[in-house]
């Protein structure tokens, strides 16, 4: 075949190879080279990082499962087969990492204790409550003290007031530590092998140095400050034989109660340091029995819902108002409009949850002095509530108006048009037409809209902190969702209990998944009527 003439002859095409185009080749092989080699380097520094606290804990298991992990990365990344496993391992690996992991590990804290006084094993507390009930005696050995540490290791540097020897105070005991400096003071200035922390240094770790103990043979070391430090004896100690904690003082005794964790006496106090066990079913048990959750969850639950249900209906119907006005042909500057309305959701939401508050404050809020009005919208639950929907409208409907605008620009014009030919008003064509259609697509978005603001943490606690709270019940608000609620009464002033929130959120995503279920079964009817 001859060329065209007044045309140019074609170029001859890059030099082909076996398999095809030899740069195309070259550059796949360069991209994929690079990728083996970002994979292998990210295994290679999770595996420096993790082995070595692996091995000071005694975690055989862990490190085991981690060598086995990195054994067969290794081997996959560094063999030329297995290619789609290449790109499934690392998503698996995530998936695994930051939602089964996660999920697993909050189901089975919600079967334990787990929380303040609860977070070790028994050996751990009976250690905790000796060396807390550690006293000095008349004539026990006192100590210059200064504070330092050995990597992450918090350490005591004494200075014997009689013998001047200088030892290094461990939470295994002491050692002699030879070839430390000495100020007239008694302060030790340096210590071989030995971090020393100035004082404001040491001042930061005030409740890390008083909880913390060197064992000797006659009891422990404690601070009595950070310039001092004394051996005393333990006023509380274990006998195995009673399985109980013994008061050297008065004779007063706590037994183990293993369904607990706690060593109690025989009126049924205990002490304030436990240890982790399974608890079974109580966590779930007490969100139904206790009356001082059990009494307002129904009230909090109802709020929950309307909550949710209020917040993606307004932003939702908002939000396709103002895309179906920015979509219509004869509209003009819609790329300015949509930059504008774009904005909030740009901002930081935490930032603007503040903004927001002083805006609705009563006495200098840019709300009432705008319109004249003297409310106190935080003050009053009906306000307060209308408030935090208006805040998260606010917040929430740009979101709505940009999937609605994709959502539209997938509706072929001809359907509306067809329906006008046929007589129909753009109303009735907008609902027989365009919102069964939009709904078909954004369905599963307004579901997980839903199950967002179903747990809106930051919405609540950063506009009214659940309130306001009446004074006939001042552990529950107006405005608390489960979540803020549940937050108070597991991490309030009885402390952290971990085992109870992680129990309290299996409800809570049992209730989003049973809802989430249902709205997708329906959903999955109006496909099958408009595909």
């Amino acid at each position: 075949m001859t060329a065209v003439e007044g045309e140019s002859p074609p170029r001859p095409g890059p030099r082909a190879g076996k398999h095809g185009p030899a740069p195309a080749r070259r550059e796949i092989s360069t991209a994929f080279v690079v990728s083996r080699i970002a994979v292998l380097g990210v295994v290679a520094a999770i595996l420096l990082y993790a082995v070595p606290p692996l091995i000071a804990t005694e975690a055989w298991t862990a490190l085991a499962v981690l060598g086995v992990a990195t054994v067969v990365i290794g081997y996959l990344y560094l063999t030329r087969r297995f290619v789609p496993a290449k790109y499934l391992v690392p998503g698996t690996i995530f998936l695994i990492a930051f939602q089964v992991f996660p999920v697993v590990y909050t189901l089975t804290t919600a079967f334990t204790n787990f929380g303040d006084g609860h977070r070790g094993d028994k050996q751990a507390a009976i250690e905790a409550i000796e060396s807390g009930s550690v006293r000095q005696t008349p004539g026990s050995p006192e100590y210059g003290l200064t504070i330092g540490r050995k990597g992450d290791e918090l350490v005591f540097l004494l200075v014997d007031t009689k013998t001047k020897q200088v030892q290094a105070g461990t939470a295994d005991g002491l050692t002699p530590l030879p070839g430390a400096k000495v100020s007239l003071g008694g302060k030790v200035t340096q210590a071989p092998g030995y971090i020393v922390l100035t004082t404001p240094q040491a001042a930061e770790l005030g409740s890390e140095i008083s909880a913390f103990s060197v064992p000797t043979p006659g009891g422990a070391i404690k601070a009595n400050g950070l310039s001092r430090a004394v051996e005393g004896k333990a006023q509380m100690t274990y006998e195995a034989g009673c399985d109980c904690v013994v008061d050297a003082g008065n004779g007063r005794r706590w037994t183990a109660d293993e369904s607990r964790g706690f060593f109690v006496d025989s009126s049924g106090r205990h002490l304030a340091q436990g240890w982790q066990v399974n608890v079974g079913l109580a966590n779930f048990t007490r969100v139904v029995t206790d009356p001082a959750i059990s009494g307002y969850f129904l009230g909090v639950f109802t709020w929950n819902v309307f909550f949710a249900v209020a917040s993606v209906l307004t932003t939702f119907a908002l939000g396709m108002g103002v895309a179906l006005t920015l979509h219509h042909p004869r509209m003009r500057g819609t790329k300015i409009y949509r930059v504008v309305l774009v904005l909030p959701y740009a901002m930081p939401a935490f930032a603007m949850l503040l903004v927001w508050r002083d805006m609705f404050n009563r006495d200098f809020g840019l709300i009432n002095q705008l319109f004249g009005l003297n409310l106190d919208w935080l003050g009053e639950p009906t306000t307060a509530r209308l408030a935090i929907i208006l805040v998260n409208l606010w917040l929430g409907f740009p979101y709505m108006f940009l999937v609605t605008t994709g959502a539209l620009q997938a509706i072929p014009r001809e359907l509306t048009e067809a329906a006008g030919i046929d007589g129909a008003s753009p109303t009735y064509a907008f609902r027989k037409v365009t919102l069964p259609l939009l709904l078909v697509a954004l369905t599963p978005l307004l579901i997980s809209s839903f199950a967002f603001n179903f747990n809106n943490f930051n919405a609540i606690a950063l506009t009214t902190e659940g309130g306001p709270f009446p004074a006939e019940s001042p552990q529950v608000g107006a405005t608390d969702l489960l979540i803020t609620y549940t937050f108070r009464v597991a991490f309030g002033a009885g402390g952290a209990q971990f085992g109870f929130a992680a129990a309290i959120s299996v409800f809570i995503f049992t209730i989003v998944a049973v809802i989430s279920a249902v709205t997708f079964r329906r959903t999955r009817r109006q496909e099958e009527v408009y595909s």
